[in-house]
C-alpha cells in the first residue's frame, strides 16, 4: 500500500484525534490481517466507521467522490500506524465501482467486509422535489450501494471466499418529513438486503444493515436551523448518538460476532423508532402544538 506524505496533506485532524482516542469494546487485532471496504469514508460515520477499522487492525480502503477527503483520513491513519488506500470511485457509475474492486484485488487482496456508506441528501417539502434531485439521490443511496453489493458479492464468489456486507441507511419505519427520497432510496436497500440475504447465502456473504438515528456530525449541518432547534425530541433519550456508537454497531456487523445474522436492519436511534419527531425541514405550522406556552 502506497503511503500519502502527510506534509502534502491539508489536515485538521482534531475530528480523527477525537475518534482514535474514543474507547472501544473490541480487541485491537480483531481485523488483523483483513481488508475492509467503506464508501463515503472520508466525512462523518463513514470516517469513524473507517478509523474504527483500522485501529482494530484492518487494512482499510475507503472510496468517494472527493479524493482530498479521503487522502486527509488516510494520512491520519498512517501517521497513527494504521494503512489506509484513500481510492476516488463515484459509486453511481457501475464501471467506477468495477475499476474500484479490480484495483483493490490487485493491490489488496480479498476483502473481508464491504461497508456501503455514501449518501449525501437535502431536505426540502417532496412537493417541491426537482426531478434531478430525487434522482440524484435515488442514483446515490439505492443505485450506488447496489452496485457496491453486487460487486462484492461478486468478487467474493470469484474468490471462493466468505464476506459481510454492512448498509448504513437510516430509520423508515414511520418514513421522515422532508427527505422522502432518502427514505425511499434507503427502504429500497432494505428490500434488496432481505432479498439477496437468501439469494447469497450459498456463497456464505452476509447481508445487513445498520440504521442510525440522529447522529451527532457534520451531516447535522445541511438541515435547517429551525428543524436542528428540535433535535432533542427527536428520541426518548433526548441526545443524538455519538459517532462511537454508531461504528461500534458497524463494525459489530461485520465481526464473528454476528456471524449467525444475515438479512436484518439493526436499528440504532436511542428508541427514536418508538418514540420521537423529526421535523428535518423544520416544523410545518399545521403540526404546530396548539397548546399555550
Amino acid at each position: 500500500m502506497a503511503m500519502i506524505d502527510a506534509t502534502e496533506v491539508s489536515l485538521d485532524t482534531s475530528v480523527e484525534q477525537a475518534l482514535w482516542r474514543e474507547p472501544t469494546v473490541y480487541h485491537a487485532e480483531l481485523f488483523k490481517g483483513r481488508n475492509v471496504l467503506v464508501s463515503g469514508g472520508g466525512t462523518g460515520i463513514g470516517r469513524a466507521i473507517a478509523l474504527l477499522f483500522a485501529r482494530l487492525g484492518a487494512q482499510v480502503i475507503v472510496c468517494g467522490r472527493t479524493l482530498a477527503k479521503l487522502e486527509r483520513v488516510a494520512a491520519f491513519a498512517q501517521t497513527q500506524g494504521a494503512r489506509m488506500l484513500p481510492i476516488a470511485a463515484n459509486v453511481r457509475e457501475p464501471d467506477e465501482v468495477a475499476a474500484l474492486f479490480a484495483r483493490i484485488g490487485a493491490d489488496c487482496g480479498t476483502l473481508t467486509a464491504v461497508v456501503n456508506n455514501a449518501g449525501g441528501q437535502f431536505p426540502q417539502a417532496a412537493i417541491d422535489f426537482w426531478v434531478k434531485g430525487w434522482n440524484a439521490v435515488i442514483s446515490t443511496k439505492l443505485n450506488g450501494t447496489w452496485h457496491m453489493m453486487q460487486a462484492a458479492a461478486r468478487h467474493w464468489r470469484d474468490a471462493a471466499a466468505p464476506g459481510a456486507i454492512v448498509n448504513v441507511i437510516a430509520v423508515v419505519d414511520r418514513g421522515m418529513p422532508g427527505i422522502a427520497h432518502s427514505m425511499a432510496a434507503r427502504a429500497g436497500v432494505i428490500g434488496a438486503t432481505r432479498t439477496v440475504a437468501v439469494d447469497w447465502a450459498p456463497l456464505r456473504v452476509r447481508v445487513n444493515c445498520i440504521a442510525p438515528g440522529l447522529t451527532a456530525s457534520e451531516g447535522l449541518d445541511v438541515y435547517p436551523p429551525e428543524a436542528r432547534r428540535e433535535f432533542p425530541r427527536a428520541n426518548p433519550m433526548r441526545r443524538p448518538g455519538s459517532l462511537r456508537e454508531i461504528s461500534e454497531a458497524a463494525v459489530f456487523l461485520a465481526s464473528p460476532a454476528a456471524s449467525f445474522m444475515t438479512g436484518e436492519a439493526m436499528t440504532v436511534d436511542g428508541g427514536g423508532r418508538l418514540w420521537g419527531e423529526m421535523w428535518t425541514a423544520g416544523r410545518p405550522a399545521y403540526f404546530a402544538d396548539p397548546r399555550p406556552g
